[in-house]
């Protein structure tokens, strides 16, 4: 049996305590932020994760992915200024949401580390970044989240889409952990916590949608 974490990958907190086990699968949680998250000696290799992603099927022309994609476009566009720069991160194979907001007149830049990976997205600032359906992939969430509150400029807007855990009773059984490559899973407690810690508001326009703001400079 491996050391339990020291720490929550989410928000740093010391101590996170047992959550629940499933099968070979031994999962934590965190007392402060309320994160529940695998346990960080079982993360999946690369290989295996990059062999899971090339099975979704999501096609930026597929219009029933477009409307899945658009509970997290529709707010954040409300929000943007016009001809606002951007960048979706996490963007997969097939970006479609990078699609929807370039037809709305945003200019957007593109990185995934198995499929986009290009280190120039990296060294600009922008004005919003997008993850849909990624946070859930970070192994080390607090650095990536650090990470993106550095490339994003004052002001800016931080979206995000992922299954939010409401129900610790189903936890076992809920899709969304059975999938191999989701090893962090959020409550809005989690997201709020999140935006505390660098100082951005944190806001909920729909289910499993959190909208993230910088403070102007």
């Amino acid at each position: 049996m491996s050391a339990p974490p020291e720490t929550c990958p989410v928000c740093r907190a010391p101590a996170p305590e047992p959550f629940i086990d499933v099968g070979a699968q031994r999962y934590w949680k965190c007392a402060q932020c309320e994160a529940r998250f695998l346990d960080p000696a079982q993360h999946p290799a690369p290989e295996i994760e990059h062999a899971h992603y090339l099975t979704h099927e999501n096609d930026p022309a597929d219009p029933r992915y477009r409307a899945f994609l658009s509970k997290l476009a529709t707010p954040l566009l409300a929000r943007l200024a016009p001809a606002s720069s951007g960048l979706d991160y996490g963007c997969g194979p097939g970006p479609a949401l990078a699609a929807m907001l370039r037809e709305a007149g945003h200019e957007v830049a593109l990185y995934d580390p198995f499929f986009h990976a290009d280190e120039k997205a990296l060294a600009r600032t922008y004005d919003f970044i997008a993850c849909t359906e990624t946070i859930e992939h970070f192994h080390r969430p607090a650095d990536e989240f650090d990470r993106l509150d550095a490339l994003l400029r004052p002001g800016g807007w931080f979206g995000v889409m992922t299954g939010f855990q409401t129900d610790d009773a189903r936890f076992a059984d809920w899709h969304y952990r059975k999938d191999p490559t989701h090893v962090v899973f959020y409550r809005e407690e989690t997201l709020r916590a999140v935006a505390r810690a660098r100082r951005w508001t944190c806001e909920f326009p729909c289910p499993d949608v959190a909208l993230m703001h910088k403070r102007p400079a």
